[in-house]
């Protein structure tokens, strides 16, 4: 096991997180980020982590916030009202589960910024009354975009991020396949392999602004459902991306640059080992997940049938009732239990496992609010209040 990287557990932001990121680099593991959309399938990765020994990411995708909202929903701000519940809850669960979690939001293409804003609103509220972001990390997927213009709103948004110390995660290059609505099975081949020129431009433009960022750079990469080696990929080109950075900046270190994978559908053991040894720091899990959630589901659903006809009758007699057949916390903990197991396998894969000792609390030295508010001037505020106020006469 690899000394523990220093930081808390629970929601990490600002610091930590970047300890984390470079602890992950240094010690050739990647962090599984997993799309959650309830707090059901959130709590089965805090557990695969805390079962694995491993410190992990969360993400919110624009469906899976739609989803947290609730379906029926249909006001503008659901998506982002949805990912902030999702926030939150895990915030409130992480430290219960004793380990670390990066709380992290999915692709965002140019036209879900609407999105994006309103978690950056929320995070501005949340720092303001917690000294801290309410999400870890962010991510803008702008790849459909010319390079310019992709690079240019990822600066734009970093400079907003920055002050708050939320990492943003950006991609150049485009991921195939589908995935929440975006869909880019027709894509030119050759905008699945990105060029360490465009790598490295994105680290010209953002370095200037913070450290916090993380480049998802395509070597053929494909969102879905495939057999391993039954996709092109070519990890070995992110060793290329590492070496023409460190040219370019005269650097010692060998992976002067944070990459990311997606994608992993179809990908070997042998890809991935590829591609965490060349700085891939975390990689996006979904699909598989979202099978294991369902086949721990569909095996209770196989297995139980004779109870599942009707509340009452059963092979056991004419009255016999079946509630605990299909009370859903009883099937759903078979999905979670499927699905956490299907973490840990991910966790295995990337060499997550065992590289953060679980410290779960002893039973109630947490308090069931564990939300902090910092401190605050009240002069400061007396003075920003008044300020408000009259800028509000101004207004009428």
């Amino acid at each position: 096991m690899v000394s523990p990287c220093d930081v808390p557990v629970g929601v990490i932001t600002g610091d930590d997180v970047t300890k984390l990121m470079k602890h992950a680099k240094d010690n050739g593991y990647a962090i599984p980020a997993f799309n959650c959309t309830s707090s059901s399938t959130a709590n089965c990765v805090m557990e695969a982590a805390a079962k694995n020994n491993s410190p992990v990411m969360i993400q919110a995708s624009n469906g899976g916030g739609q989803f947290m909202a609730g379906k029926s929903i249909k006001d503008k701000n659901a998506c982002a009202a949805g990912s902030v519940a999702l926030a939150l809850h895990v915030r409130a669960m992480a430290p219960y589960y004793g380990i670390p979690v990066i709380m992290h939001s999915d692709h965002c293409a140019k036209k879900l910024l609407p999105w994006f804003d309103g978690m950056l609103d929320a995070n501005i509220a949340y720092y303001a009354q917690y000294g801290e972001p309410l999400f870890s990390s962010h991510m803008l997927d702008l790849s459909e975009e010319p390079d310019e213009e992709n690079i240019a709103i990822c600066a734009e948004y970093f400079k907003k991020m920055a002050p708050m110390k939320i990492w943003l995660e950006m991609e150049i290059g485009i991921t195939g396949g589908e995935e929440d609505g975006v869909n880019n099975e027709d894509i030119d081949p050759e905008k699945l392999y990105t060029s360490p020129e465009q790598v490295y431009s994105v680290y010209e433009a953002l370095s200037p602004i913070g450290d916090m960022f993380s480049i998802a750079a395509a070597f053929g990469n494909v969102h879905g459902v495939y057999k391993p080696g039954n996709v092109s990929l070519s990890p070995e080109k992110l060793v290329g991306h590492q070496k023409y950075a460190k040219e370019k900046l005269s650097s010692e270190d060998d992976k002067p640059i944070f990459l990311v994978m997606h994608g992993g559908s179809g990908s070997t053991d042998e890809e991935i080992g590829i591609a965490v040894g060349a700085g891939v720091v975390k990689m996006n899990v979904d699909t598989d997940t979202q099978w294991s959630y369902w086949d721990g589901a569909r095996a209770f659903i196989a297995e139980n049938n004779d109870y599942l006809q009707g509340q009452i009758g059963n092979p056991k007699g004419a009255d016999a009732p079946n509630k605990k057949y299909y009370d859903p916390r009883v099937w759903m903990r078979k999905a979670e239990e499927s699905m956490c197991a299907r973490c840990g396998v991910a966790m295995t894969k990337l060499g997550s496992k065992d590289t953060f000792p679980v410290r779960k609390p002893e039973s109630g030295s947490l308090p069931a609010y564990n939300f902090q508010a910092v401190a605050h001037n009240p002069l400061v505020d007396a003075i920003e209040g008044a300020k408000g106020f009259i800028a509000g006469l101004g207004k009428k």
